[in-house]
């Protein structure tokens, strides 16, 4: 056992968690290796630590909770005060942006001079007394008159006389 050192037994598992036979083969090659009882001493103190750290109850100072629950308690009244300014932030950039193109839809309605042609087809012009849709979808005795374009044209569009009244 003097060539075969038991280091790598030591390594495998924790010195509480080894079987009874590997504990002897353990104790037994440390009396005789001084390399490997640095390496069981070793063992046997950090299982010593644990066990004293694992065992030890830490306490928080005096009055830790009742500082941590009144420092949650402030930050629940300042942030349920402040619920606008975070949808706000939220949603500031999407309201900024529809209320940019209100604005210059309301321009563009009202603010710009409205165009005077008039392109609606049923619109009678008074002087020859009647319609571009009269003229096409009834069938009637001026059917086998001929339409001048001075007529079609005087009833499609407005005459000079008419735009400036």
């Amino acid at each position: 056992m003097k060539d075969k050192h038991v280091i790598d037994i030591l390594e495998k598992a924790p010195l509480a968690g080894l079987s009874e036979q590997d504990r002897a083969a353990v104790e037994a090659h440390a009396k005789e290796c001084a390399e490997c009882r640095k390496a069981s001493d070793a063992a046997f103190l950090s299982s010593m630590l644990l066990k004293e750290h694992a065992a030890r109850t830490v306490s928080p100072p005096p009055f830790f909770e009742t500082r941590v629950l009144a420092m949650l308690r402030e930050r629940q009244a300042t942030s349920d005060s402040w619920a606008f300014g975070r949808m706000w932030r939220a949603a500031g950039a999407l309201v900024s942006s529809m209320a940019a193109t209100v604005a210059l839809l309301a321009v563009l309605t009202f603010g710009l001079p409205a165009d005077k042609t008039n392109t609606s087809s049923n619109v009678v012009s008074t002087a020859n007394g009647y319609s571009a849709e009269e003229m096409m979808l009834t069938d009637s005795d001026a059917s086998d008159e001929q339409v001048s374009d001075a007529q079609v044209f005087t009833t499609l569009y407005e005459t000079e006389e008419e735009v400036a009244k």
